[in-house]
């Protein structure tokens, strides 16, 4: 529902800021590599959100990168992990981190994340072999708001965002959103 928010840092108190967006303050919790990332108070940033929706609350979850907006979003497939577990866990540890853990089954790193025991630390292995691999070390950069719309429509088109993001290498600056899409679909075939 709500994928990016771009607006201007109002407050910032661990792990929740505020970002105004026009005049409309939105409360979002992030993990703690984006927090320590994000800019100073009073200034800009743009955000990738996850609306989480229960019964008693609708909470914003953000983040400064897609790879850890996607780990979140694989964290929160697995059974007995929930949006603020997996918040912890992205804070506790990069995704490069996570990936390499996984990839070497180790539990130990995981259980060293406050609020993960040994049976989910197990789970969670067992749940991301395979899908978390080395692509996700490599960071796909961002020039600007339309070359992050042009990322999220290949990624919607079926591309993987390493693909995506080697089509982003070859566009100008100053490309508008749909003329992003259309010189970056020509590259990727």
């Amino acid at each position: 529902m709500i994928g990016r928010l771009t607006g201007v840092i109002a407050e910032k108190s661990p792990p929740q800021i505020l970002i105004d967006v026009q005049g409309v303050g939105y409360e979002v919790d992030v993990p703690m590599s984006t927090f320590f990332n994000l800019p100073a108070l009073g200034e800009r940033a743009s955000l990738l959100t996850h609306l989480s929706i229960r019964e008693d609350a609708h909470v914003l979850f953000g983040f400064l990168t897609a790879e850890e907006r996607n780990t979140f979003r694989l964290l929160i497939k697995i059974s007995g992990v929930g949006p603020k577990m997996a918040l912890s866990l992205l804070s506790g540890m990069s995704v490069p981190e996570l990936a390499q853990a996984v990839s070497r089954q180790e539990a130990g790193r995981l259980v060293k994340v406050p609020g993960i025991g040994k049976k989910t630390a197990e789970r969670l292995l067992l749940e991301l072999k395979g899908k978390l691999g080395p692509d996700l070390a490599l960071p796909v950069t961002v020039a600007n708001d339309n070359h992050a719309d042009v990322l999220q429509a290949l990624v919607a088109l079926g591309y993987s965002e390493k693909e995506a993001g080697a089509a982003l290498k070859s566009l100008p600056a100053d490309v508008s959103v749909s003329d992003g899409i259309k010189l970056a679909m020509k590259h990727l075939s």
